[in-house]
């Protein structure tokens, strides 16, 4: 009963973040159609397919979670080099998988012009252990870092990535209804950019083109310049 009720809490906080979630899409969508962006830290416009560079670039507050070794991953852990989120847990059937064997072939790439980290964040902490994150990283990336925690400290990171989640059924045999998106943090720790999914297909599984990720992505790095304020 503890466990349903929790399942139940869970997934209503996260159709509310879901019902967040579709404002800021809306909004996102509005700043796309003309696929042209102004950074926030000068005048250059800058051509982007895929992603949305906010305003402001802003610091991520204050987290503490774990990795695949069993170690704290915290801000600090951002710093000096790129990281490039994407949430997800190991039990999904097709967003996930996915998305890291793009990411899993894209990654020389980002490498070539920035000291990048990927990082999933798994928001399926009850399934998700150390043993098998680790096990998923290795069988995509052993690079890559995957880190999780409690649902108490999931939902303000998600939240302020830009991210929503919300679990779905009871029982083992649960879902995760998570975003597809990435979200691109700056060697300072601010949040840069969102890298959204499209689907030129009407019911095909939005995705982003290797091409397009990679692109945006050295195209946001190039013009980036960090607030000396900061």
């Amino acid at each position: 009963m503890e466990k349903k009720l929790l399942l139940i809490a869970v997934a209503l906080s996260g159709l509310v973040l879901l019902g967040l979630g579709g404002v800021t899409a809306v909004q996102l969508q509005k700043s796309q159609q003309t696929n042209t962006i102004i950074t926030s830290t000068q005048d250059t416009e800058l051509e982007l397919v895929s992603s949305f560079v906010f305003p402001i670039a802003k610091p991520l507050a204050p987290f503490s979670l774990t990795d695949q070794y069993g170690n704290a991953f915290t801000n600090s852990q951002l710093n000096d080099k790129w990281s490039l989120f994407f949430i997800g847990y190991t039990s999904c059937p097709d967003v996930c998988p996915t998305t890291m064997g793009k990411l899993t072939a894209a990654y020389p790439k980002l490498l070539e012009n920035a000291d990048l980290q990927v990082i999933f964040l798994s928001v399926d902490p009850q399934r998700d252990t150390q043993a098998k994150l680790l096990s998923y990283m290795n069988f995509f990336n052993p690079e890559f870092i995957a880190i999780t925690g409690e649902h108490a400290q999931l939902f303000p990171l998600t939240r302020e990535l830009g991210f929503v989640y919300a679990m779905i059924g009871e029982e083992e045999d649960y879902l995760v209804n998570h975003s597809a998106s990435m979200a691109l943090i700056s060697p300072d720790g601010n949040k840069v950019a969102i890298i959204k999914p499209k689907s030129s297909v009407p019911g095909k599984l939005p995705l982003i083109s290797n091409k397009n990720l990679i692109a945006d992505i050295q195209t946001i790095i190039a013009n980036y310049k960090a607030d000396p304020s900061s």
